[in-house]
């Protein structure tokens, strides 16, 4: 959904910013919904947070096992370079952690990335799922 759209049709604005608090609160059903009903899984925000990068970092591991099933990216970086896992790293968000990364999530990308980030904050659970197994 453009920005500009949005400005230009105040309910439809109403609506987004609802979605996006939908994916702050965890409020998943509901979510759920929107995204069945055509929402993008990858809706992202005027500062580039989509709606995985917004439930990881609040912690909401149901949206964020939704949102991915419904083909979220967990890759994708919002405005300032940082990716959902990173968000959930510092967050120290075991269970979100957990379930991006069995998503698809790279733990290398990003400024810092979810690596930089788990040493950052000395998360060494964290640090070892990262590793490769071998």
């Amino acid at each position: 959904m453009a920005d500009s759209q949005a400005s230009r049709d105040p309910e439809l604005a109403e609506r987004a910013g609802a979605v996006f608090d939908m994916a702050r609160t965890g409020d998943t059903a509901r979510l759920a919904a929107y995204v069945d009903s055509g929402v993008s899984a990858d809706l992202a925000d005027g500062k580039g947070d989509t709606l995985l990068m917004l439930a990881a970092y609040h912690g909401h591991v149901s949206a964020v096992r939704m949102l991915l099933e419904h083909g979220a990216d967990p890759n994708v970086l919002n405005g300032r370079g940082q990716s959902p896992l990173a968000g959930a790293v510092f967050k120290a968000e075991a269970e979100v952690v957990r379930t991006l990364l069995d998503g698809g999530a790279d733990p290398e990308i990003g400024v810092p990335s979810a690596t930089e980030t788990a040493r950052m904050f000395e998360q060494a659970k964290f640090l070892a799922w990262f590793r490769p197994s071998s």
